[in-house]
């Protein structure tokens, strides 16, 4: 066993996580055609696939603590093959005190856990508002004001890849609010949220989650 051994595993595990991305967005997908087509009785899929969201998240968490580990003890470079069994020895035994210590609790933080969570939330209570709305004039007060919630305050036109803001809750264009993010950190200022009114002064990227329910609504607008 070799160090270049090691680093090949550890991209492999990266790779892996990147798979794992990927099958827990099309979690989000599968639970939002659950709550879209929700009749208000049986959530136990919705809540099947929650489970499942959060072991991908439990996963993703192991494969970062246990990367972070193997580049912390085997920072001091290529070592002789004896030595390579005692720094396997040491990865084991700092992994299993990290993982030891985290509560479970932690795993609904995790950015895809609380956008899955979110995203079923707002496409359930959308199926509520649409059950209660009886008028026509409700429901041309709802058009409009869906039209307005799908344009970019930066484009003004209707987004692509609406992305929500956690702190302020507004909602941009992904290209758009990323291409003024670095804008303004190339002039060494702070970006100022767009919405007018806004008290966001300083709007990150990792500020930013994609806005599951909105790009749906977005996607079967345009398909209409």
């Amino acid at each position: 066993m070799s160090l270049s051994s090691v680093k090949a595993a550890v991209t492999s595990l990266k790779q892996c996580q990147q798979d794992i991305g990927t099958g827990m967005d099309i979690l989000i997908d599968v639970a939002m055609d659950l709550a879209e087509a929700d009749t208000g009785e049986d959530k136990s899929g919705i809540k099947k696939l929650e489970d499942m969201m959060l072991e991908c998240a439990k996963l993703d968490r192991d494969i970062n603590y246990f990367v972070d580990t193997v580049q912390q003890v085997t920072e001091a470079g290529e070592q002789p093959p004896e030595a390579m069994f005692r720094l396997s020895a040491a990865v084991r035994e700092q992994f299993t005190e990290k993982i030891h210590n985290i509560p479970d609790n932690d795993l609904r933080r995790h950015v895809k856990v609380a956008a899955f969570k979110e995203t079923i939330s707002r496409a359930l209570n959308v199926n509520a508002t649409a059950a209660e709305e009886e008028t026509d004039e409700d429901v041309d007060v709802a058009v409009t004001q869906s039209e307005v919630n799908l344009t970019c305050p930066l484009t003004q036109v209707e987004m692509v890849k609406p992305m929500k803001n956690k702190k302020c809750n507004h909602t941009y264009d992904e290209e758009a609010i990323l291409s003024l993010i670095r804008k303004r950190h190339s002039q060494k200022k702070k970006c100022r949220c767009p919405v007018v009114g806004c008290g966001n002064g300083d709007v990150k990227e990792s500020d930013l989650i994609l806005d599951e329910a909105l790009k749906r609504r977005i996607q079967n607008k345009n398909k209409r």
